[in-house]
């Protein structure tokens, strides 16, 4: 085992895990949909995956959560970090990113690497944590949690009604692919105050139907097996909300049917929501 010196950038980007978080952070700053220190990230580790790089046995801090996550116990988590600018993560991992192990009794995280200085995992660590574990029950693959502000996905929150079903149907009626990305559909909760646990339970509640979830007037949590999965289905939702903001001023001339829909689904061998195509 090579223990990974948390000052020296290049070292900390030969793990695979810190360059996906790294790259996938710089791709988002760089789309605009990570203003400041806007967005998070969560994904979750096996522990063959950390072992080779980290020395296990060293706590560099412990960390109390904002509630117990037995659920997650003796989980490996790389997390960005509270405060943390997504255009600094690629040029300063361990400034920015901490790879965190939920201790035996879910009561404390552990500190493996990274969150120099004092700083602390994200403020919607509580939301990435209930959104983990709900998604965990449904599907055992489960390993990422996505939250940014997509820029048209939130400028579609003020125009268009939010009902699930309805923008649901509108998105999937954007674009050919949508329908085939998230078949399951979009969920919606109320406008809230972010970074509490209330917040975290109503998203989390979500995600026990959906893979993605939208916060009116503020962004999207996405969900995947893979970095690239989330971040994929988060790129198709806001591609479509991006289609949505150019043409609904404008008078529609033609669409994609319902019909239409509902062959796509059949030829990718994927299942539409219930109730929200009316065929």
């Amino acid at each position: 085992m090579s223990t990974i010196n948390a000052g020296n950038t290049a070292q900390s980007l030969e793990v695979p895990f810190i360059r996906e978080m790294s790259e996938i952070t710089q791709h988002m700053w760089r789309n605009g949909w990570d203003e400041r220190n806007g967005g998070n990230v969560s994904y979750l580790l096996e522990e063959a995956e950390v072992a080779p790089y980290f020395d296990l046995e060293r706590v560099i801090r412990v960390i109390e959560p904002a509630f117990p996550v037995g659920e997650l116990a003796g989980r490996y988590f790389i997390v960005t970090g509270s405060g943390k600018y997504f255009k600094n993560v690629l040029h300063d991992p361990a400034g920015n990113l901490g790879l965190l192990r939920v201790s035996a009794d879910g009561s404390l995280l552990e500190l493996l690497w990274g969150l120099e200085n004092g700083a602390r995992p994200t403020s919607e660590l509580a939301s990435h944590f209930m959104s983990h574990i709900e998604r965990l029950k449904v599907d055992p693959d489960h390993r990422v949690v996505i939250h940014n502000h997509a820029t048209h996905v939130l400028a579609m929150t003020f125009i268009h009604e939010l009902d699930e079903a309805k923008f649901t149907k509108t998105l999937w009626e954007m674009c050919t692919e949508c329908i085939v990305v998230f078949p399951d559909g979009i969920g919606i909760i109320p406008w809230m105050v972010p970074g509490s646990n209330e917040i975290g339970r109503a998203t989390a509640e979500k995600m026990r139907e959906y893979h993605s979830v939208i916060w009116p007037q503020h962004g999207i949590f996405g969900t995947g097996t893979t970095i690239d999965e989330a971040f994929g289905l988060i790129e198709t939702i806001e591609k479509a909300a991006q289609i949505y903001m150019l043409v609904a001023h404008h008078p529609i001339k033609q669409r994609i049917t319902e019909r239409q829909l509902s062959d796509l689904a059949a030829a990718f061998g994927v299942t539409p929501r219930p109730g929200i195509l009316d065929l």
